[in-house]
């Protein structure tokens, strides 16, 4: 039987084949690298592709039918200008990464994957 999308991304996140793609907070968020993403997974050939498609919208598109909800990153900003223009620089390379969250999407509670249904 084919994997749904969860079970997929989920073996994605397990997998140390992908670097575009991996766990944060703890194993509570999706943390994708939109540019090396698009690369390293939407970017292979038609035998080797994990998703039916090649546009990171349709990736972003499942995410929400499965329930997940982008998070914002906030980074504290620095009073100095120097401080505060380094700041800037690290945060621009940090916009290329897109955090996702579901509750059910969790990877110390991994029973939950079976409840991440589509809407």
């Amino acid at each position: 039987l084919p994997l749904c999308f969860p079970e997929k991304l989920w073996k994605m996140l397990e997998s140390d084949q992908f670097r575009s793609i991996w766990w944060s907070e703890g194993g509570k968020c999706v943390a994708i690298n939109k540019d090396l993403f698009e690369v390293e997974v939407l970017g292979r050939g038609v035998c080797q592709r994990v998703f039916n498609t090649q546009h990171i919208r349709s990736v972003i598109r499942q995410l929400n039918l499965y329930g997940f909800t982008k998070v914002q990153r906030d980074f504290q900003r620095s009073a100095s200008l120097p401080e505060f223009l380094s700041e800037e620089a690290a945060a621009s390379a940090h916009s290329q990464i897109l955090y996702y969250y579901n509750p059910s999407f969790n990877r110390a509670h991994p029973w939950l994957l079976g409840t991440c249904k589509r809407r």
